[in-house]
């Protein structure tokens, strides 16, 4: 059994010296975490990182970006509208062809097997789509 003291350890929570006795495996992980928060810390200062090493999808990742401001999130959705009225504007095929590619993420192959046509004509179907598309833009 070995003494800590819990204000090295915790010093928001205790404001004086407060010893308490731990086996040898809780002192192994408390000196374990000690040592990877100092190698984290020694990372970020070779690596100039000014932002978290961890980032990944959650909070970390949204800091990092600046939000919207209104006037681009009305011009990003004016934008979409437009873009989904020139879509339906093209013909019926092609429109469904760009509709199942783009917004429901259909692979091509799975497009032409719910046709029953062969993955090279909607190829082309959506080729000539979006070339007609990027006349109307």
């Amino acid at each position: 059994m070995q003494n800590i003291n819990l204000r090295e350890l915790y010093p928001d929570v205790y404001k004086t010296d407060l010893f308490v006795e731990v086996t040898g495996e809780v002192l192994e992980t408390i000196r374990a975490s000690e040592r990877a928060d100092a190698a984290y810390d020694r990372r970020m200062y070779r690596y100039k990182a000014q932002y978290s090493l961890d980032c990944e999808n959650g909070i970390e990742n949204a800091v990092l970006h600046k939000p919207q401001s209104p006037e681009q999130l009305l011009e990003e959705k004016q934008l979409q509208e437009q873009l989904y009225s020139a879509v339906m504007a093209l013909p019926e095929k092609q429109a469904k062809r760009i509709y199942a590619r783009y917004y429901m993420g259909m692979a091509i192959s799975e497009i032409a097997a719910a046709e029953g046509v062969d993955p090279s004509r909607v190829r082309d179907s959506i080729r000539r789509g979006l070339k007609n598309l990027a006349k109307y833009f």
